[in-house]
């Protein structure tokens, strides 16, 4: 006895995928070819410099909020 797939096995799975037919999006991307490549060093230091300020931007905006009274009445108001 022979071990992997038989002959009748492999043109049943062809005729299987042959019948299906692609629907909505899977259509519309089949002959499109999406290639991934990742970014460069230029993108990586711009997003993570991005990045780094908004989270210092919220740091310094928390701090704020606990030392400074008028301040968190502002945000309280505004929140309303």
């Amino acid at each position: 006895m022979v071990k992997g797939f038989s002959d009748n096995e492999d043109k049943n799975n062809t005729q299987n995928t042959q019948i299906k037919e692609a629907k909505g999006l899977a259509a519309f991307l089949k002959g499109k070819k999406f290639t991934y490549t990742l970014p460069g060093k230029k993108q990586i230091n711009i997003f993570g410099t991005i990045v780094l300020g908004l989270n210092l931007i919220l740091i310094m905006l928390a701090i704020l909020y606990f030392k400074n009274q008028e301040f968190r009445d502002f945000v309280f108001n505004v929140g309303r």
